[in-house]
Parts: C-alpha cells; structure tokens; sequence
C-alpha cells in the first residue's frame, strides 16, 4: 500500500475512485478540499483517506480490512506534517462522537457536543483561553452574531435594536474568511460602524461561531440533516459555553426571508436556547438591503450606488476595495 498526498483539484481517475470510495463509507465529499490524503493499492484502489479544508481535517475512512492496524493513524500523521508544512498553526475535526477516542489518541481535544457530532481542536485549551480573553460586563448582556460581508444599514439596524433591550452587548465578528472582504477587513467594518453605540462590544469569534469551516458535516448523508447537525453544534456552543461565561441571556438575530438555510438556524435557535434560559429575539430586517446586494453592486463596478445601504465607514472601505480592485 502506498500513501500519497494529491493537491486539489485531483486527477480525475483518483478524484472518482476517492468519492466512491467516501460513498461506500456514508460519506460525502463537500468539494472543498485543499489537500487529500490516499492509502491505494497497486491499481490505485482506495483503502484508506483523509483531508485537509484550510484549518479542518476530515473525510476519514479505513477499509473494514485494514481496520486496527494503524492506517488511521498513518493518514492523520501524514496530514498534521502536512498541514505543518502549509502553517497552519491550529487544526480542528468535526466528527461523529464514537469517534471521539480515536482522535483524543492523536492529540485531539473535544469542545462541544451533540447527539450527532463532536467539535474537536489540537489545542488542549484553545477555547478555554478564548473565553477567558473576552471582557465581562455588568448587568444584562445580549449577543448578535454579524458575518458582515460587507457590513449594511441592515446589519446596523439590528445592533442598534439590541442595544437597546440590554445593559451590554457582545457583538461578534465572524472570523472565517467570506466571499469578499476578509475577517479583518470586516471586523474593522463592524467596529467603526458601530462606534457611535456606546454599549456595544466587538470581538472576534475566533472560528467558533457561526463558521461553515470549522463546522463540516461531511459524515452526513442527507445535505438537509447536515445542515441541522451543523445548527444544532454551533447553537450548543453557545448556550453551554459561550452564553454561561459571558452571563448572555439574549440572541437578536435579523427575520431571514429568502435564506431558507439562515431561517431554519433561527427556527433551531428558538427552540433549543429557551431551555438555557436565553431569550431569542428576532426582529424585522429593513427592506431592501442585504449585504448580497451590495456585493453585486461592486462586482457591477457600481460602488457609488451602495452608499445609500450601508454605513459611511463600510462606503469607505467599499471605495478602498473598488480601488484595489479597478
């Protein structure tokens, strides 16, 4: 048996024995893969893979043969030095909870868990570290989870609202990398956005909120229960951690219309936080404005046209990317 790392995109003899080979083991490719890691025989039949998506190992199967001989463990290392190699400073593995064990052997640590799958990281006290880093406030605290991408009227607008309706309010910045502006870029966007509102609080989310990165539900067949499990993982990460650390007993979250996957996170947000004692609030998005649009605007080479949608601090860092991007 040989192991060989293949880059993306693969060959496309390798790349169709690779997802037959997923199938055969209730697996799904997400297509997202940066690196992929194959144990094959001769005639480059699959035995054994793993992968790597930026900061997330996963798809991971061994043939029933091979099982208890150390072939996992072989792929997985093959994939740490790997990722070494890229730097990547920090790895993640979302999985199924019988699995649990197996990747605790190797140096995994579990942070959160749900009746389908396991969020584990390499770090032993990464997210203990990152709670510990987040300020604390007096009073009723509230929470608003904003992507931002770009930063809207719309998304102000809901900030505001929560500001309101509490005493502090955490507003956190998605960290993973989006379609248009990167995590910094709208971080900074939300913050001077939101400047004028003395008792709000921008952080990071450090790739534990709201993150389809960190979150992959490959071990899923059905795409629809996928995106339920992944709900269900980042909703128990913040009612059983976050939430109690940070003493948050409010959600606000903007009415989702036209996302069927964002409206069914709300749904499964509005049942499963009340049983810890956090009220979610969802209040109407104003008409006509979503950061998609904004972003088809400046596609468009239609800049000047955003202004009226967005925060003047988010037009000026819209006319920055515009210039760069001339």
């Amino acid at each position: 048996m040989d192991l060989m790392l293949f880059y993306a995109p693969l060959p496309k003899r390798i790349d169709a024995r690779y997802k037959e080979f997923l199938s055969k083991n209730g697996l799904r490719d997400e297509g997202d893969a940066d690196v992929v890691a194959l144990m094959t025989d001769d005639d480059l039949n699959v035995a054994a893979c793993g992968a790597r998506a930026g900061h997330t190992l996963k798809q991971f199967a061994v043939s029933p043969e091979l099982e208890g001989e150390g072939v996992f463990a072989t792929v997985l290392s093959e994939l740490l030095n790997e990722a070494a190699r890229a730097g990547q400073k920090r790895l993640f593995i979302c999985t199924k909870p019988k699995n649990r064990a197996m990747f605790a052997s190797m140096g995994f640590y579990p942070i959160v868990e749900t009746g389908d799958a396991v969020l584990m990281e390499d770090r032993k006290n990464g997210f203990s570290d990152y709670l510990a880093s987040l300020p604390r406030y007096e009073g009723e605290c509230g929470a608003v989870v904003v992507n931002g991408d770009p930063f809207t009227r719309g998304h102000l607008h809901l900030v505001e609202y929560a500001a309101k309706n509490c005493d502090a309010l955490y507003v956190f910045s998605v960290s993973e990398p989006g379609s248009m502006f990167s995590p910094d870029e709208r971080y900074d966007m939300l913050r001077k956005g939101t400047a004028h509102i003395p008792n709000v609080h921008v952080e990071h989310t450090d790739e534990y909120l709201v993150s389809r990165e960190t979150f992959p539900a490959y071990f899923i067949r059905d795409e629809a229960h996928a995106d339920k499990v992944k709900a269900d993982l980042d909703v128990e990460l913040f009612r059983s951690r976050i939430a109690p650390a940070l003493h948050i007993t409010k959600r606000f979250v903007g009415e989702e219309p036209f996302s069927p996957t964002t409206c069914a996170y709300n749904r499964r947000m509005q049942e499963l936080l009340p049983e810890c004692g956090i009220e979610l609030i969802e209040i109407p998005r104003l008409d006509a404005i979503s950061a998609s649009r904004v972003r088809a605007l400046i596609r468009e080479g239609k800049p000047e046209l955003t202004r009226p949608l967005v925060p003047e601090t988010t037009y000026e860092a819209i006319l920055r990317y515009a210039a760069r991007h001339a």
